[in-house]
């Protein structure tokens, strides 16, 4: 069984509005509030996928591909790409929907870093017994 396969229940969404709040002086919505979003999802999905206590080491290729307008549906969508003996990279996506016709567009993409923590807050290897029992 490969990575992707065993971690595919682990896939994250969730969907956002974009109000007047989260928009900056361009009326579109800030990247910061944007990043923090797919943090979260990230997030989700390396615990979902771990069942360990995880934190964001690293973001890595965060691309801004088209602004996401006031008004819009914004869904936020975390898949693991790979998992080593420490780290879990977590892809996510951020797709931008009208309210009011069926245009969606990719938004944003980055790749986040995860890494588990122990008891003491200090990193340790990725306990998945599953995936190391179908591995060998």
């Amino acid at each position: 069984m490969s990575h992707q396969e065993f971690f595919r229940e682990a896939e994250t969404r969730q969907c956002k509005m974009v109000f007047p709040g989260t928009l900056n002086a361009n009326e579109t919505l800030f990247g910061g509030e944007l990043m923090k979003w797919m943090d979260e999802v990230a997030f989700i999905c390396a615990t979902r996928a771990t069942r360990q206590k995880m934190f964001t080491a690293k973001v890595e290729n965060v691309e801004f591909i088209c602004p996401v307008q006031e008004n819009s549906i914004a869904e936020v969508v975390a898949n693991v790409k790979n998992a080593g003996s420490v780290r879990l990279e977590v892809e996510v996506k951020i797709f931008s929907e009208s309210l009011y016709s069926t245009e969606k567009d990719l938004a944003a993409k980055a790749l986040f870093i995860m890494t588990a923590l122990n008891e003491k807050n200090k990193v340790t290897r990725l306990a998945i017994p599953e995936l190391l029992h179908t591995c060998e």
